[in-house]
C-alpha cells in the first residue's frame, strides 16, 4: 500500500480501542485488499517490539481476510507499550493488545 493512500485511509474515521486505531475502506476493483501498519517509534522504543507487533497484526489480519474481510485496512498503534517496564512488550501487555485488535476486527 502507497502513502497516498495509507494518508487516504488515515482521514476516515476508526473504529478504536484504548491502543489501536482501525481504519477500513473498500479496495479499488480488481486490486487485492492491502494492509498497511503503522508503529511509530515514539510508541514502541525497541525495534524488538515493533517488529513483534507488526507480525501479530499481519497474522490476525490475515486470518480475518481469509474468513470474510474484504476491504483495505490501516492499523496504527495510539499509546506507548511498556510503560511499567522499561519500554519492553511483556506477554501480559502482549496479550492485552492482541485481544484488544481482534476486539475490533
Amino acid at each position: 500500500m502507497n502513502s497516498a493512500r495509507i494518508s487516504e485511509l488515515l482521514k476516515t474515521r476508526p473504529k478504536t480501542s484504548l491502543c489501536w486505531g482501525l481504519y477500513f475502506a473498500q479496495p479499488e476493483k480488481g486490486i487485492e485488499p492491502d494492509l498497511g501498519i503503522a508503529v511509530a517509534k515514539k510508541l514502541a522504543k525497541r525495534a524488538v517490539d515493533r517488529n513483534r507487533l507488526k507480525r501479530m497484526i499481519r497474522e490476525l489480519i490475515r486470518t480475518a481476510q481469509a474468513s470474510d474481510l474484504k476491504s483495505d485496512v490501516v492499523v496504527k498503534l495510539k499509546s506507548p507499550i511498556g510503560r511499567g517496564t522499561r519500554g519492553k512488550l511483556r506477554k501480559k501487555e502482549k496479550i492485552l493488545l492482541r485481544t484488544q485488535i481482534q476486539g475490533l476486527i
